[in-house]
């Protein structure tokens, strides 16, 4: 893989160079001094150093960014610290059952605090998140069951000798980065990190359910004998676990969106909204200790880590000087494994940084790959002199890191544009004018300097809300005085908010730091349920999959016919609009297999870690065989580099009458395929079946509705339009009617 890579480099540019110097050469003597150092160090670091000047202009604005935010800029951090510690937490753990205890929590916690912190003061991409990833412990799995047979290297010189992969694996990854192999990545479009992210996905959701599953088991190494492993309360054990690991999901799900709730104030909605998370795994770990006295203390089960003062603990760090005791030839063969950890890093680490920065986020700073590539080798080869596991970017921490900054920078930006607004009204400003207002403050908070990128994206446009009043639609004028009844700040200005991200290092710098100290945290961490671990990794493997149109359109393939016109009364991909569904679910079932061989893979002993190889075959495959099966302007849609939404679509006929006249047709058109029941629920109350009094907005929608029906529908589908579940009785919609449409 890594050969083809640099082959790739040496076929794509070293060509190009040639030719542009042969033009500029007088004799065959200059061209045969082609050769010269000086070029091929320009050319060889050419994408290093546009990295390293791109990232220099905005280095003191990330820091500056960060720092202005306030307290607001806990809440990411301590969300992406968990979403970060207790993966490498249940990571070490199992490293230290595959190792027999030569590394564990305590080296995966220091690589990820040192390499984080490393990474958030020195890297290129700040949003980028680093942790020591499954793909490595299967790695330093395999290593130490091939050092352990060897007589001449056995447990005691493995992490000597897993150094020496490192060293190499460093090599090749400075290699890559030096010679450009990272311009590889701009290649890759969505198809390909919706199935690497669909990939994490499972794989989260797997560990999961793979944990849950040995709640009910004897852990491997340890004695069948003891009380706790006995059958009753194994069963015990697994029982309490699915009670605090669905607990914990679902209480996760929950306070994700405390901000739309109806109970509480509004600091506490967005209290739990921010911290609600963390909060969950205190408290569900507090509910772990109510179990009676009589309960062994096994139960239920709890993380396991040594501390980092327990005796032997600290050898790992002083490795280096046990390396030269590793014999000659097996310090050549850990190439061997160093060529198949350096193509997973490469890949693992480049497609994390690309969607931690899709283009549906607006960044306004530039990416780094090729440098991020080369500060990842130097990295390595500091962890491999320390005796810990290498760190990389992982997923989904890395998207969900920028996700979290586009909530604060959303609600730092929409409270001041709340206040201007208001202010407007108060000076009786037109719309226009308050929507200038609104803007010259929206790009004063930007705060770009001019040695950035110019900003490209501004409020949304006013004149594209509509309101309904006095029962018709009304499109917003700007020339006319500002109406609360067609433009209230506290509901309209979240419709005019772009996606933007608040682009810093704090957070990184932080969540790092805490990661640090749980090094010396061990004894409280240890406290922790193994099965609220199982419950925390269900949750970030389903909250991984929003915005991830792969998924969108696996729903969109399980939406029956008759009902598929409700996506569009919500908002919805824009290509379900303008791609036929046919094509749509060629796509789809294509990406769905070629995640399937993906997942299929994994489970291949060793060769497992080879995935990345059927990603890089996507390439191919995008630019030769997809023009070859799709029109070009629905593929240029299904595979857009930029997620576009489009709103709900709603009925805005100007006539009720017309609209009446037409919904009344269409009913009794359906009367011999309709079932009273579902237009009775639409038009009345589920508790005691009284009928609803809504806007003429909901009418026009129910009406819209009801036109999309098909006749192929059964009689409950329409009825239900209309009708209440409870009783049955028709709904009342506030439209005034004369008698005669009456």
């Amino acid at each position: 893989l890594l050969l083809l890579l640099l082959l790739f480099c040496l076929l794509i540019f070293l060509p190009k160079l040639f030719l542009v110097y042969a033009l500029h050469c007088t004799s065959v003597r200059k061209l045969l001094g082609f050769v010269a150092m000086q070029s091929v160090v320009a050319f060889a670091f050419q994408g290093i150093a546009n990295d390293v000047r791109g990232r220099a202009k905005c280095y003191r604005q990330d820091w500056v960014s960060g720092f202005t935010s306030s307290f607001r800029i806990l809440a990411p951090s301590l969300y992406i610290f968990f979403a970060s510690a207790l993966p490498v937490i249940a990571f070490g753990e199992q490293l230290q059952r595959d190792t027999d205890g030569e590394l564990s929590a305590v080296q995966t916690l220091a690589s990820t605090a040192l390499c984080g912190l490393i990474h958030s003061v020195l890297g290129g991409q700040p949003l980028l998140i680093l942790g020591v990833a499954e793909p490595t412990v299967i790695m330093y799995s395999f290593m130490y069951r091939f050092a352990k047979t060897k007589h001449n290297l056995g447990h005691q010189l493995f992490v000597a000798w897993a150094g020496w992969v490192c060293v190499w694996t460093a090599l090749l990854l400075i290699l890559l980065a030096i010679f450009g192999a990272c311009s590889i990545v701009n290649r890759f479009t969505r198809v390909a990190g919706e199935l690497f992210g669909m990939l994490i996905a499972v794989l989260f959701m797997q560990e999961a359910i793979k944990g849950a599953v040995e709640e009910f088991r004897i852990p491997k190494g340890h004695n069948p004998k003891l009380e706790q492993y006995q059958v009753p309360w194994c069963i015990t054990n697994g029982m309490f676990g699915l009670v605090l690991s669905f607990g914990l999901l679902l209480t996760a799900l929950k306070s994700r969106t405390a901000r739309s709730w109806r109970y509480g104030t509004g600091w506490l909605r967005g209290f739990i909204a921010d911290y609600g998370v963390p909060l969950m795994v205190v408290i569900w770990t507090g509910i772990s200790y109510s179990s009676s006295g009589d309960t062994p203390s096994g139960v239920p089960r709890r993380l396991f880590s040594p501390t980092p003062w327990a005796p032997g603990a600290a050898k790992n760090w002083t490795v280096v000087k046990d390396m030269g005791a590793v014999p000659y030839v097996y310090m050549l063969a850990a190439f061997i494994p160093a060529v198949m950890i350096a193509g997973l890093y490469f890949f693992d680490h480049s497609v994390a940084s690309q969607m931690a920065q899709q283009k549906e986020y607006n960044l306004q700073n530039p990416s780094a790959y090729h440098y991020d590539v080369l500060l990842l080798g130097i990295m390595v080869l500091f962890c491999g002199l320390l005796g810990i596991p290498p760190s990389n970017g992982v997923l989904p921490q890395s998207p969900m890191h920028t996700k979290s900054l586009a909530t604060l920078k959303r609600q730092i930006v929409r409270k001041k544009l709340v206040e201007i607004a208001k202010k407007s009204i108060e000076n009786q400003l037109t719309l226009g004018e308050l929507y200038v207002n609104m803007n010259d403050v929206y790009q004063k908070m930007e705060n770009i300097s001019s040695l950035q990128a110019p900003l490209e994206w501004d409020l949304k446009d006013l004149k594209a809300l509509n309101c309904f009043k006095d029962g018709a639609v009304h499109s917003v004028v700007p020339e006319v005085p500002v109406d609360l009844s067609v433009f209230d700040p506290d509901k309209d200005v979240d419709a005019l908010l772009p996606i933007t991200v608040k682009e810093q290092r704090l957070t990184n710098l932080i969540q790092c730091l805490l990661v640090g100290l749980c090094v010396g945290g061990m004894p409280v961490i240890k406290k922790i349920p193994t099965s609220v671990l199982w419950g925390y990794f269900a949750y970030m493997a389903i909250e991984s999959l929003p915005g991830n149109q792969l998924w969108e359109r696996l729903l969109l393939l399980l939406t029956a016919p008759n009902r598929r016109y409700k996506v569009l009364e919500d908002v919805h991909a824009s290509f379900v609009e303008t791609v036929p569904f046919k094509t749509i679910a060629i796509f789809t079932l294509f990406q769905f297999v070629y995640l399937m061989l993906c997942f299929g893979i994994t489970w291949i002993p060793i060769a497992g870690v080879l995935f990345p190889v059927l990603f890089f075959t996507l390439i191919p495959i995008r630019q030769y065989c997809f023009p070859k099966i799709f029109e070009a302007q629905h593929l240029w849609e299904l595979d857009a580099a930029e997620y576009e939404e489009a709103s709900a679509i709603l009925c805005e006929q100007a006539s009720r009458e017309a609209e009446l006249h037409r919904l009344s047709s269409r009913v009794r058109s359906l009367r011999d395929t309709v079932d009273d029941a579902e237009i009775l629920d639409e038009i009345t109350t589920r508790g005691r079946g009284e009928l609803k009094v809504c806007p003429e907005a909901d009418f026009y929608q129910l009406s819209g509705r009801v036109q999309s029906l098909q006749p192929a529908v059964d009689d409950a589908e329409i009825l239900d339009e209309i009708t209440t579940r409870g009783r049955g009785e028709l709904k009342v919609h506030s439209v005034h009617l004369d008698a005669r449409t009456g």
